[in-house]
């Protein structure tokens, strides 16, 4: 019987996300694989992956804050905001002489917080019916509309100086919906010198972290999480009787208990994720049903 559940998947460099659900599909001999919050070829880390009933938990789990470390180069930008585009301009070498770490800094703050971003042209999001990343690659434009986005922290942890570079390893946590590849060029930008991404790990998702996650070449029916597990660390959790689990599976509105709005995970007493739900009303609005 195939595994309902999540697994936290190490996703290595050099292949797509959907690459790594073919894997998956393929190790657990089901089509019913998908994945939350992308990460491009580039990048490395955590990728949640629902199986079976669970690929509809992904989109509540996807919606958590994330933690990135990356390479930021400044000195340079590219079509893609990283590494594997076309360069579009550089510094100069005096540009970048004058460019302090008390400077670096400065331009750092200003990416902090409640932010507009436009995301990087290169992504996923759809524009007249085709992913933004195809378009460019084909020699379109793309207009993309700035987004509301939250930086909570984005911290500079080593400064390192070349004849035509400056790198900087850093940690960003954010709200899902924030490209850090946009915060490398905006960064570049803000300090006259333009900048890309050139390594990007996104260690956490949530409570899911990379230390936890699965290589890929281990992947079995065992490193399937079932979703209960799941979400008693992903959001706050209601238990419910036989009665009040019995309407949540035929949708019938149970009387709303918890002190807090939700979103939330009602639970059976066995600890199976039964619904995701919010209060509407005084009653429960179920988000998703699970049972």
């Amino acid at each position: 019987m195939t595994p309902v559940g999540v697994i936290v998947v190490d996703k290595p460099r050099g292949i797509t996300s959907h690459d790594v659900v073919a894997r998956t599909r393929k190790a657990l001999q089901t089509r019913k694989v998908g994945h939350g919050g992308t990460l491009d070829p580039l990048a490395t880390g955590v990728l949640l992956i629902g199986v079976d009933r669970a690929t509809r938990l992904l989109g509540f789990l996807a919606r958590q804050d994330k933690v990135y470390e990356a390479t930021i180069r400044l000195g340079s930008s590219t079509l893609t905001d990283d590494s594997q585009g076309e360069t579009l301009a550089c510094a100069t070498a005096g540009q970048l002489a004058v460019l302090d770490e008390a400077a670096i800094l400065s331009g750092v703050a200003k990416l902090i917080g409640n932010l507009r971003q436009v995301p990087s042209s290169i992504s996923a999001i759809k524009v007249d019916g085709r992913r933004a990343h195809a378009l460019v690659r084909a020699g379109a434009s793309v207009d993309l509309k700035a987004r509301s986005v939250t930086v909570e922290s984005f911290v500079v942890h080593q400064v390192t100086v070349g004849l035509t570079w400056i790198d900087l390893d850093v940690e960003v946590i954010c709200s899902t919906g924030t490209y850090i590849r946009a915060l490398a060029r905006d960064l570049g930008a803000g300090l006259g010198v333009g900048g890309h991404l050139t390594a990007l790990r996104r260690t956490k998702v949530g409570p899911f972290t990379a230390s936890e996650a699965v290589d890929l070449e281990l992947l079995t029916a065992a490193s399937v999480t079932p979703m209960g597990q799941v979400a008693a660390r992903a959001f706050l959790t209601w238990e419910v009787d036989e009665a009040a689990g019995d309407a949540v599976a035929h949708g019938r509105r149970i009387e709303w208990v918890p002190g807090v709005a939700g979103p939330l995970a009602i639970t059976s007493a066995a600890g199976d994720l039964l619904a995701i739900a919010e209060r509407q009303e005084g009653v429960a609005r179920y988000l998703a049903v699970f049972v």
